[in-house]
């Protein structure tokens, strides 16, 4: 009976042991399980965070859009070649004033040209050329002014009947496509105040671009800061 008995214990005793070794088993294996979905994760997100990095380059070059597309470079453009037209066919060959106003015609397109591209590495540049553009075409503005005066003929304000109607053609999309022939139409008086409007037109547009180029600036820095900023940016992602 004792003997029994011990044998009864003994198969209770393996049972027991052959239990606890079983959970453990199962345990060390959740815990592999576990080690290798945390290893996995960590593998996960450290590739994300690459991903992220390289995505999130700091740049320092500012992107910009070509000069040609800006309406005020295109508006600017048709005042060059009407003034061309008009020194050509109104001005006596060897008078001054041809080459002065052709000169500040061509200076105010161009300095925008210029300026847009130089804004990528000096914003310095890019607003002092903004600025001498501006600058010529309000030197324009007063030679086609003087032409009107001199030869008493009529600059058209506000209360003038052919005022309004200019603006509107000098603001719209049609100009650009037919400028070059109704040009051909006018006489000097109109001519002039056709391309009076559109200076003020360009002028007003300078004024505002030169004021979102300050805020810019202000906001944003220059082109050491933004280089200081992607380097100091690189060298912490590299930690």
């Amino acid at each position: 009976m004792n003997i029994m008995e011990n044998n009864c214990q003994s198969n209770q005793n393996n049972q027991s042991n052959r239990s606890n070794q079983n959970i453990q088993s199962n345990q060390s294996n959740q815990n592999i399980q576990s080690n290798q979905n945390n290893q996995s994760n960590q593998n996960n997100q450290s590739n994300r965070n690459i991903r992220s990095n390289q995505n999130n380059q700091i740049t320092f070059l500012p992107q910009h859009g070509h000069y040609r597309q800006l309406r005020v470079y295109k508006v600017t453009e048709m005042i060059y070649d009407i003034t061309f037209y008009f020194t050509q066919h109104y001005l006596q060959k060897g008078d001054r004033t041809v080459d002065q106003m052709v000169q500040a015609a061509r200076s105010g397109k161009q300095n925008i040209a210029e300026g847009n591209q130089a804004a990528a590495t000096s914003s310095e540049t890019e607003i002092k050329l903004t600025n001498v553009a501006k600058a010529s075409l309000e030197e324009l503005l007063d030679d086609y002014e003087d032409y009107l005066r001199v030869r008493s003929l009529q600059q058209w304000g506000p209360l003038h009947p052919r005022f309004e109607k200019v603006r509107q053609y000098a603001c719209g999309e049609q100009i650009k496509k037919d400028y070059a022939q109704v040009i051909l139409r006018m006489n000097d008086e109109e001519i002039a105040n056709l391309c009076i409007t559109l200076i003020h037109q360009a002028i007003h547009m300078l004024y505002n671009l030169l004021k979102t180029m300050q805020n810019r600036f202000v906001t944003e820095g220059g082109i050491k800061e933004r280089m200081y900023q992607a380097r100091t940016g690189y060298r912490n992602n590299q930690k």
